[in-house]
């Protein structure tokens, strides 16, 4: 049998990047994409196809569908993994970076989830996994359509589990914790730009610090316990729904569910540096 056939988006770097190399050595064929396919040079070094896709630009990701079929003939596994933090206040962050938001993280892994669909259902066989967060699960100060996108991403992968299911198509999210790649650097910036000043300035100082700080960045978890969760999950027969991995995710996940809504904003507000209530 021939090996097995996954794409990979967002894998320039990070969490991407680490799960291309680990599913190569395992023996998958690797198609790993992103817009900055000048990074992915060491990729290629390792035998891993690179793909320029934009998962914001439907005839970018209908074109890589198509390569991959007409080069291997299936697609076994995609890995939604693109996306980033838009961070800021929902009175001063604007609709149209909030768009764009949704546009990366849920719009694009939805759509290339349904250009890949046929040819696993044809197949009778594959897995989809998606790369939500533990902020799928919880809510942080400001961060209110960075959480809505991972939020909608873990609906969608529990009602397309039940629909591909019969097909003999897994579903799967992974819910990492703090991981260390540049998501949190840019998330900071967003913040710092997006409510940096005016009425918001103390809480998204705060809140930047707590992501990019020290303390932060010393807890972080690397990128290849991902990598390594997402090949377990690949590889398995019956995959868990979910996994939750990496700095802080199920402590955190657990205390959301122990807490009521209040108590959890003020472990947050704690945990964040947020200014205290007046």
């Amino acid at each position: 049998m021939s090996a097995k056939v996954a794409l990979v988006t967002g894998a320039s770097s990070g969490i991407g990047k680490a799960t291309a190399l680990r599913l190569k050595a395992l023996g998958f064929t690797v198609y790993a994409a992103a817009r900055r396919t000048v990074r992915m040079r060491a990729l290629e070094s390792a035998g891993i196809h690179v793909l320029s896709m934009d998962v914001t630009d439907d005839a970018s990701m209908s074109q890589g569908v198509a390569e991959i079929m007409a080069r291997s003939g299936r697609i076994d596994v995609l890995v939604n993994n693109a996306g980033y933090g838009s961070y800021g206040s929902v009175e001063e962050v604007p609709l149209s970076e909030a768009r764009a938001q949704f546009d990366v993280n849920v719009f694009g892994a939805v759509r290339l989830t349904q250009l890949v669909l046929p040819h696993m259902r044809g197949q009778h066989a594959g897995t989809i996994v998606n790369i939500t967060s533990m902020g799928g699960k919880i809510h942080t100060p400001l961060g209110a359509w960075y959480h809505g996108t991972k939020f909608a991403l873990e609906a969608i992968s529990d009602c397309l589990r039940m629909e591909v299911e019969p097909f003999g198509i897994n579903v799967v999210v992974i819910e990492p914790g703090g991981i260390k790649t540049e998501w949190a650097d840019i998330a900071a910036q967003k913040l710092r730009e997006m409510s940096g000043e005016g009425a918001y300035a103390s809480q998204a100082h705060a809140m930047a610090e707590s992501m990019v700080g020290d303390d932060s960045r010393k807890r972080q978890s690397p990128p290849a316990l991902i990598a390594n969760t997402i090949a377990k999950a690949v590889c398995a027969h019956r995959p868990k729904t979910r996994y939750a991995v990496g700095f802080g995710a199920k402590p955190m996940i657990f205390l959301r569910r122990l807490l009521s809504d209040r108590a959890f904003d003020g472990f947050m507000r704690m945990a964040t540096g947020m200014p205290k209530l007046r």
